[in-house]
């Protein structure tokens, strides 16, 4: 009975320890900012967006919800490249560390919403 009790604080102390017993982290650490940057384009306001991974560990295939990135000004496309009607990648699918940021620009008369989809946790 004692060393039952003790495998299970054990396992229970290194379950707090690392997070959990699920995964470390999800795609609600993907943090989307955007703004505009004063610039205008073609009669379009200019925005920036920024890309970050708030969690420990590198998410990589990032895909966010893009419905084809409506722009009158190139976009660049290391930064977030459409993959089909309704998703981008962003960073060409590369892992994306804790504190990184991939920035991009666009230009068109209201400014998207790039909701997270999916990404690819690497712990």
């Amino acid at each position: 009975m004692g060393a039952t009790l003790s495998i299970f604080l054990a396992i229970l102390l290194l379950s707090i320890i690392n997070g959990g017993l699920g995964a470390p982290c999800s795609v609600s650490e993907i943090a989307i900012d955007q703004a505009r940057t004063g610039d205008v384009v073609e009669g379009k306001p200019e925005y920036e967006v920024t890309v970050s991974n708030k969690c420990e560990c590198a998410q990589s295939k990032v895909f966010v919800q893009c419905y084809g990135l409506s722009s009158v000004e190139p976009v660049d496309p290391r930064a977030i490249k459409p993959v089909d009607a309704e998703r981008c990648v962003v960073g060409e699918g590369q892992p994306i560390p804790k504190g990184a940021r991939i920035k991009f620009k666009y230009a068109w008369m209201t400014p998207q919403d790039f909701p997270v989809v999916s990404s690819h946790v690497h712990c």
